[in-house]
Order: C-alpha cells, then sequence, then structure tokens
C-alpha cells in the first residue's frame, strides 16, 4: 500500500507519529514498528 494510505490509517487509528520517529521505529524497533502497521491496517479494513 502506498504511505500516504498507512498515514490516513495512522491518523483514523487516532495514532499521532512523526514520519522521523516512525522511519527510526522501522529500523531500531521492528516489533513495535510491526504493531504500529497492523494497527493502521485494521483500521483500514
Amino acid at each position: 500500500q502506498p504511505p500516504s494510505r498507512f498515514i490516513a490509517g495512522l491518523k483514523k487509528a487516532s495514532i499521532e507519529i512523526d514520519r522521523k520517529v516512525l522511519a527510526d521505529l522501522a529500523v531500531n524497533e521492528k516489533a513495535a514498528f510491526a504493531a504500529i502497521v497492523e494497527k493502521a491496517k485494521a483500521t483500514l479494513a
């Protein structure tokens, strides 16, 4: 899915997080990033 759809999912799930923080999580905290991705996906489903 395009990044804009992911960001829309985050907003819909009331998750406010900076893109730089997201990038840092993706690199350094893979489990936390995966949990955020799943939450955004569930909101868009």
